[in-house]
């Protein structure tokens, strides 16, 4: 097969028999419909095939394909949510700890609807997000990463560190714990 630069790790011809269960899997649980589920995952394959110059290999395969399918998945509620049904999607803001909660999408703040604006606020937090990430522990910040950004399997990160998952759980919750702190004091009280 004739691959660029980008796109060396990928195997298009793969895809079906390695990752199809697992998409449908992931989409049917968001979706609670298996033939909207289905549609999204052959969208998703799709999608990977006309971006696949895209791929920079910073991630797996299937950690790839599973962000396009969250792409698709979101896109299909926009597509079905009427400004009344808007009231049923929820954005999630926090997942863990005092903070847990989420926004009602009609009650999302609105000005994050002006696209120039997004996309300097979203450089500006991802700049400040990755020096946060910067300054915690090396290990930390390294299980951290693998574990939220390049979501490996808790297997995949105790066997590559050597670490058990009890440990593991323990790093994620500090390195969140001090993530927060510093988006807190470098982010939000600006």
């Amino acid at each position: 097969m004739n691959q660029t630069n980008n796109s060396n790790n990928l195997s298009p011809n793969k895809w079906v028999d390695d990752y199809a269960d697992y998409l449908f899997n992931y989409a049917v649980v968001r979706v609670n419909d298996s033939n909207i589920a289905k549609d999204l995952v052959q969208e998703t394959f799709f999608a990977g095939l006309k971006s696949a110059k895209n791929f920079q290999g910073k991630s797996t395969e299937r950690t790839w394909l599973v962000s396009i399918l969250k792409r698709k998945i979101i896109d299909h509620y926009r597509k079905i949510n009427s400004k009344k049904g808007q009231a049923e999607v929820r954005m999630n803001f926090y997942d863990n700890g005092e903070n847990e909660g989420s926004w009602i999408e009609e009650r999302v703040p609105q000005s994050w609807n002006n696209e120039a604006e997004k996309t300097i606020e979203n450089r500006e937090l991802k700049s400040q997000i990755d020096k946060c990430i910067d300054a915690l522990p090396e290990k930390y910040a390294m299980v951290f990463r693998m574990k939220t950004i390049q979501e490996f399997e808790t297997e995949e990160i105790c066997k590559e560190l050597d670490i058990t998952p009890s440990n593991l759980w323990v790093i994620i919750h500090r390195a969140r714990t001090q993530l927060r702190n510093c988006m807190e004091k470098n982010w939000f009280n600006k």
